[in-house]
Order: structure tokens, then sequence, then C-alpha cells
């Protein structure tokens, strides 16, 4: 196959190219890249194309491998190792700080709200909260379970209400 042969079939497939590339990066000016990326790499790679083979499948297998890799890429990119010695990194906020402001207000908020609830409401609630199961809060309460996740349910459902203005 020549060059023009090549380079003709190679426009012809750009819309199909198009449509492959949305429905693997689901964005518009990503897809676009990844054509872009793909023509590239197929008019490089043009000596390693056989004739009278499937070329559509050819150029599909070029763009899900670029594909692979730049997510590949992107995660390892991602990927942070905290090296320090005592892990300062891992333990250090991300937040700014007018973010942790306004995450406190809201916390105190929440807290306000749940403070102001009768104590049998409050309770089941704060210990659900520090993480324990349904059935603990019961035996330790000596409740059944069903009074203890409906209360639970009826503070969540209060929480809700009263804080709607904070979503």
């Amino acid at each position: 196959m020549n060059s023009v042969t090549f380079a003709k079939e190679l426009v012809g497939v750009q819309d199909e190219l198009l449509r492959f590339a949305y429905k693997l990066t689901t964005d518009h000016d990503e897809a676009h890249d990844l054509r872009q990326e793909t023509s590239l790499k197929a008019l490089d790679n043009e000596d390693k194309y056989e004739p009278d083979t499937n070329f559509m499948g050819w150029t599909y297998t070029i763009m899900r491998n670029i594909f692979i890799n730049n997510y590949r890429r992107n995660v390892r990119e991602q990927t942070f190792v905290d090296t320090t010695e005592n892990h300062y990194f891992l333990n250090a906020s991300t937040k700014e700080a007018s973010e942790n402001t306004e995450a406190a207000y809201d916390l105190k908020e929440m807290y306000r709200t749940v403070n102001a609830l009768p104590k049998e409401y409050r309770t089941p609630f704060l210990m659900h909260f520090s993480g324990f199961k349904y059935r603990e809060i019961a035996a330790k309460m000596d409740l059944p379970i069903g009074t203890v996740k409906s209360r639970i349910f009826f503070t969540r459902q209060r929480l809700q209400q009263e804080l709607k203005d904070f979503r």
C-alpha cells in the first residue's frame, strides 16, 4: 500500500475513530486529542500495516492501546508515595484553611443540633457516629435493636431537616 492510499484510508476512518474515542473517554476534547494521537501513531507506523487486512481494526487497536497507556500513566502520576521518615505528608491536610473553617463550622452546627436532642436519641446516634454497630449499641443501652435503629433514623432525619441550608 502506498502512502497516498494509506492517508486516504486514514482520513476515511476519522469519524469512526472519533466515535470510538468518545466511547473510551466520554469527553469531547479528550476524544479529539485521542483521535489525533492515534492518527499520528498510525502515520508513524505506516510501514507496519499489512495490506489487505482490516484497517479500521488496526487503527482501533492503536487507539485502545494509547488510551490504556495514558490511563496507566495518569494513575502512576497521581500516586503519591510518602518517603519521609515519620510519614509527615500522609497526615498533612490537603484542604485549604477556608475549607477547614467551613467544615469546622458545619461540624459545630451538627453537634449543636445533636446535643439539643433528648438523651435517648442523642446517645445511640453519637455511638453509631463513633463507629459502634447497632448490636453493640443495643447491648450497651439494654434496648431492642429495632429501637436503636429507629432512634438513629429519627436523629438523621432531624439533622437533615435542621441542617438543610448547609447542603
